[in-house]
């Protein structure tokens, strides 16, 4: 995948890792951005806007290598790509975009399980940002 997020700085317990079941036929990227879905599972960050956030991979994730979880961070300060289609500012809230790990600010009713983070930048079309990330 492309775009991953970067580690500023970890936050909590470093980083404040959750533990969350994945599919073992999948590959995922250390910084990649995933979403909830059920029972207790994630998946990457796809073309579909708004999903619920659970947190950013810790490690990589190799296709068929036997795993079943993988520990994502969920407290920290991150550069992420932003969207170039909706530009936001400093401390609005962003959610997952329709683009694989790319947010963008969070618009109308805001349900708290789709917010990534609040933004420590505004930024500009297809910007890498700070997002402070708590989830």
């Amino acid at each position: 995948m492309v775009n991953e997020a970067v580690i500023i700085e970890l936050l909590g317990n470093r980083g404040d890792p959750v533990r969350y079941t994945v599919d073992n036929t999948i590959g995922v990227e250390k910084g990649t951005l995933m979403y909830m879905s059920d029972p207790r599972t994630v998946l990457a960050s796809d073309t579909t806007a708004a999903r619920p956030f659970a947190g950013i991979a810790a490690a990589e994730k190799v296709a068929n290598d036997g795993a079943t979880t993988l520990a994502l961070y969920t407290n920290g300060i991150f550069d992420i790509l932003s969207s170039g289609a909706v530009l936001f500012g400093t401390g609005d809230l962003v959610q997952l975009s329709n683009a694989a790990n790319v947010v963008q600010e969070c618009g109308g009713v805001i349900s708290g399980g789709i917010v990534v983070g609040q933004a420590l930048e505004d930024n500009s079309a297809s910007e890498v940002v700070a997002v402070k990330v708590k989830v």
